[in-house]
């Protein structure tokens, strides 16, 4: 990602969805593109500073889709060795926890039905056991989710 390409999505109306947990999953393929090829990989910061509404993105089977990793991905920058790429993407608990709501539903034209809890909306959400933003950001992965609510039924409950 550069300054060119950035401008260009923003022009173009273009919600990217670069995947979010690759850093973590596929750190060992880094080590031979280096540090500086991975400042402007999975650009989740400089989406957001461009006012780009960055989406989530899986890309499964390359990497498991697992959310709370994606969100711990985002927020760390760090793969499964401890190693940090490209510090300079990291966003906060709240930015990634944005990307996988509200700009998800905007990248499926969806936001007037999903991605916040509004009235008129469907009630999708889930109950953690604890807060992402009050933990250790290398233990977001660590939360369970204690009840999934989908349309308004709980649909999963631990």
């Amino acid at each position: 990602m550069n300054d060119d390409l950035l401008a260009r999505i923003k022009a173009a109306g273009v919600v990217p969805a670069p995947f979010y947990t690759y850093v973590y999953f596929h750190g060992n393929k880094w080590v031979d593109y280096g540090e500086e090829k991975m400042r402007s990989m999975f650009a989740h910061r400089s989406f957001l500073d461009a006012g780009i509404p960055v989406a989530p993105a899986s890309d499964y089977t390359p990497g498991p889709y697992e959310p709370m990793m994606a969100l711990q991905s985002m927020v760390t920058r760090k793969d499964r060795q401890g190693r940090v790429w490209g510090a300079n993407q990291r966003v906060s608990v709240s930015e990634a926890m944005r990307i996988c709501t509200v700009h998800g539903a905007y990248a499926s034209f969806e936001e007037d039905l999903k991605g916040s809890l509004t009235p008129g909306k469907l009630a999708d959400f889930v109950i953690l056991e604890q807060d992402p933003h009050a933990v250790d950001p290398e233990r977001i992965v660590d939360i369970r989710v204690l009840r999934t609510v989908m349309g308004g039924r709980t649909t999963h409950e631990a």
